[in-house]
């Protein structure tokens, strides 16, 4: 217990000299001497709201997928502070996931998407998906491209693919609610934007389109 109590000041350390220095590199490497990451996933929950602030912080430097549920967590954290640590260092992990070459051949299709060539990211997600079948950002991206090109009923499904992989992809479920509403099945759209807002409550866009459903929906 002694040492547990002089173990939260070193992260606290830590994460006030990164955010004086914004050495990330010296950031990560004085959290993974001292910390595991099971250890920080269990401080994400701490009392304390400046230890959950770090190791939130932490996890979105030296964490993989296996912080995905600790952070999916932190999405919901009372604090709005670790709410948004939590929201980039989760995209962090999930960029993570798969071997080397795969994370390069996902790099490329979200650069396709980015520049909105919509028929290359498909065709490129569609050849990933066959050799990485387990990587939800595949599947996520692969509805982007699909969701550009107005194949919504495809973009649809491959949300829903993205989420059964990952539940706390709050993308894929957002995207899937844009779909459905582009196929006017709205109440549909409406639960998948409840559900992206109930992964992440700080979707303020999201948040508008609910509003927005709930009287269509409700004046049926």
């Amino acid at each position: 217990m002694a040492e547990n109590r002089l173990r939260y000041p070193r992260l606290l350390e830590f994460s006030a000299s990164y955010l004086l220095d914004k050495s990330a590199d010296g950031f990560a490497a004085s959290v993974s001497q001292v910390y595991t990451q099971g250890t920080l996933q269990r401080l994400s929950t701490h009392p304390l709201v400046e230890v959950r602030r770090a190791a939130v912080l932490a996890l979105g430097f030296v964490g993989d997928y296996e912080s995905n549920h600790a952070l999916g967590r932190a999405l919901i954290d009372d604090d709005r502070t670790v709410r948004s640590l939590a929201d980039d260092a989760i995209r962090r992990v999930w960029n993570r996931l798969g071997t080397n070459d795969q994370r390069r051949q996902l790099a490329a299709l979200v650069r396709l998407n980015a520049a909105q060539h919509y028929r290359a990211a498909a065709q490129l997600a569609s050849e990933l998906a066959s050799q990485a079948a387990d990587l939800p950002e595949v599947w996520h991206q692969w509805g982007v491209a699909s969701y550009h090109l107005e194949k919504y009923d495809e973009a649809v499904r491959n949300c829903h693919q993205a989420l059964e992989l990952n539940p706390y992809h709050f993308p894929a479920a957002s995207l899937m609610g844009q779909a459905y509403m582009k196929l006017e099945n709205h109440p549909s759209a409406l639960e998948s934007f409840r559900r992206a807002l109930g992964l992440n409550p700080d979707l303020e866009g999201v948040r508008v389109y609910v509003a927005r459903l709930v009287r269509i929906v409700e004046g049926q």
